[in-house]
């Protein structure tokens, strides 16, 4: 994955939001520890968006700096973490979420995509929330990237095409479905989906990431990649009309291979992305490579979203147990993603 260049920011440079999530998880304690390792890591300067009383209580030993404007970040972010505050009421007890917090959570979504528009932030990088608990307060979305994606509709007035990558420094891995039964995995895989999804990919590597031109492979999705119809047909009348579409577009990309011969390190160096059928397809391999780095990179999307590659973990909340690693990396993601699209 690639650095932060924060020595070309300055104090004028938008900076990075990061919302608090679920605060009754790790996240206060991740983004307490990234504030800490600010100068060891090489951060850019963030500012913080959620409750300014809910995240002293959680972390009283972080100076904390309540602030008006993103603009008064970089000023303050080398003695305190600033803080624009969306205040909730309510204890919160680690460990056990609690839905009165909910529109804390959803509103810093909603002040980030705001200022993001406004060219106040640079971008966004997410803690994790714990989505049954916002369920609960009329959250309607299946989670962040598809409520970013409608705010984002909202704001440009154009429909979004938004792609998960998860991302660690020897892979990037596209799941083309994401959060559903393996048994409804076959009847949703579709040309279109599969044209969408990698015009989408190829693109946002371009602007994201300084790809010129994205070498991407395509899993197949039954053993063997369908072993020439013998094992599924799927490849044969699916996946394999797609690329030749994508081919004949100029896209470097190539497939269907099976999925067993794809991650291994030579075959790694053939490609800069891999898109893959389902969702365990594509995770077991980045996470058995690096299960504390990767990186949840949203694509497609005017705003600049990262998050750590982990959920809430609440049976570790408040015990000073988190790993910062995946969410110092998605600051530095961010960041890189920023200079990159020319923001800085």
């Amino acid at each position: 994955m690639p650095s932060s260049i924060t020595g070309n920011r300055t104090e004028k440079s938008p900076p990075l939001a990061v919302s608090i999530g679920e605060p009754a998880g790790i996240g206060p304690e991740i983004i307490a520890k990234a504030w800490h390792l600010r100068h060891q890591e090489s951060l850019p300067p963030f500012l913080l968006l959620g409750s300014l009383d809910i995240f002293r209580e959680l972390q009283p030993s972080l100076p904390l700096q309540l602030i008006n404007e993103p603009e008064d970040c970089a000023a303050i972010f080398n003695k305190a973490l600033p803080v624009l505050d969306i205040p909730a009421s309510g204890k919160v007890v680690p460990g056990e979420p609690a839905p009165e917090t909910a529109d804390m959570v959803i509103g810093a979504l909603d002040r980030a995509v705001d200022l993001f528009f406004e060219g106040r932030i640079s971008g966004l990088v997410t803690a994790p929330i714990q989505k049954s608990v916002l369920y609960q307060a009329g959250f309607d979305c299946p989670g962040h990237t598809e409520y970013l994606a409608r705010l984002c509709a909202d704001k440009s007035g154009k429909p979004q095409k938004s792609v998960m990558m998860l991302a660690c420094e020897q892979l990037r891995v596209i799941p083309l479905t994401i959060h559903v039964p393996l048994s409804e995995v076959p009847a949703l895989i579709s040309e279109n989906l599969i044209i969408e999804t990698c015009r989408t990919v190829a693109a946002a590597l371009t602007k994201d990431f300084g790809i010129a031109a994205p070498r991407i492979v395509v899993a197949g999705l039954n053993p063997h990649a369908g072993e020439n119809g013998g094992l599924g047909r799927e490849e044969i009348e699916i996946i394999a009309p797609a690329i030749e579409k994508l081919q004949e577009e100029g896209l470097s990309i190539f497939g269907p291979l099976s999925a067993d011969t794809m991650f291994h390190e030579a075959a790694r160096t053939g490609y800069d992305v891999a898109v893959c059928m389902y969702h365990d397809q594509a995770l077991i391999p980045i996470k058995t490579l690096d299960f504390d780095g990767g990186v949840n990179v949203t694509l497609g999307l005017p705003l600049i979203r990262t998050s750590p590659d982990h959920g809430t973990a609440l049976n570790i909340a408040g015990q000073n147990k988190a790993n910062p690693e995946s969410f110092l990396r998605a600051i530095k993601t961010a960041d890189f993603m920023a200079h990159q699209r020319g923001l800085l």
